[in-house]
């Protein structure tokens, strides 16, 4: 695996809530960082990107602003904070703007996108990320975080091998930390995904469900109680894949979200606005992975068929077509 050279640049695919933050974090640092953008690419190249932030606001009145990734340079961090449901533009998008000795660093929620990158990319050259963040895309070019914000890293090797530590990513971590990204690192990312999906799982889901922020959901004794045997089959399932979870995360998943900043969750925006539901990384792969592993999860499988039916009626879809 190799290390990554003493001057690095990164480019970040995916400019909204996530990949804008992030990339606008670093380049405040002094890193050097390329955006590619879509609907919001005119104003951002002439007004920059504006960030208000728990850590303070700040504002880029000049940054590198693409259309494209054929005009990009290549770079040898390339961050991907697209949407899941658009990884299927990941073969075209990548190969132009990830450099000979770069390394993917994919920031995305769920399971399973790894090993799809790998097969454009080589499994030898991606990192994931698991953001816990509350932020929000609330304008052009406007990004607005409420709370958290730290990065979780760890390679990906086939199959969801452990890797363990590497040099390459205690080097990204130094660099997100100079950023002022707390950045902690793992040796497993399998069972880091599996972690994260414990709180993702029912409270993106749930939010959808109930037109709900998190502490409306929280606050609500069924609506916890529901979110919290969610829970408890997520752990199941990850212990199917060989990832053993801690009971007690649960409890601590609860409190953290009691004293989170009202938050509503990427999904439930995602439908508000129509979009298309990230229901294949966050539902679809783990139910396989744990079904692989000879474990059903019948209450998330109820929660993926509803939440696909209300992706159909919400987008105007045809009955039986898929999400």
């Amino acid at each position: 695996m190799t290390v990554l050279p003493e001057t690095r640049r990164y480019a970040v695919l995916g400019t909204g809530a996530l990949g804008g933050f992030y990339g606008a974090k670093l380049q405040q640092a002094g890193f050097t960082v390329h955006f590619l953008l879509h609907s919001d690419y005119d104003h951002v190249r002439q007004q920059g990107l504006w960030v208000e932030s728990c850590w303070g606001d700040f504002h880029l009145p000049q940054v590198n602003a693409y259309a494209a990734v054929e005009d990009m340079p290549p770079c040898e961090g390339v961050i991907v904070a697209l949407k899941a449901t658009q990884n299927h533009l990941l073969p075209q998008l990548l190969p132009p703007v990830l450099a000979e000795k770069g390394v993917v660093i994919l920031l995305q929620n769920g399971l399973g996108a790894e090993p799809e990158i790998a097969n454009c990319v080589g499994p030898e050259r991606i990192i994931g990320g698991l953001c816990f963040i509350s932020s929000n895309k609330v304008g052009p070019g406007h990004i607005r975080h409420l709370d958290y914000g730290s990065v979780l890293l760890a390679e990906y090797g086939p199959g969801y091998a452990p890797q363990g530590i590497t040099p390459r990513l205690q080097q990204v971590q130094a660099d997100f930390q100079r950023a002022g990204i707390p950045t902690s690192l793992s040796p497993d990312l399998m069972l880091a995904r599996w972690q994260k999906l414990v709180w993702n799982i029912p409270f993106n889901g749930l939010s959808v469900i109930f037109n709900a922020d998190t502490q409306q959901m929280i606050r609500d004794s069924e609506a916890r109680t529901l979110a919290e045997t969610l829970m408890h089959e997520v752990i199941q399932g990850a212990a199917a894949c060989g990832r053993h979870l801690p009971e007690t995360l649960i409890p601590e998943m609860l409190a953290s979200t009691e004293k989170m900043a009202p938050y509503r969750t990427s999904m439930k925006i995602d439908y508000e606005r129509k979009r298309p539901l990230e229901l294949e990384a966050i539902f679809a792969n783990p139910l396989r992975y744990a079904q692989q592993g000879g474990i059903q999860m019948p209450r998330v499988e109820m929660l993926y068929w509803q939440l696909q039916v209300l992706d159909r009626l919400n987008r105007g879809l045809p009955v039986g077509s898929p999400t």
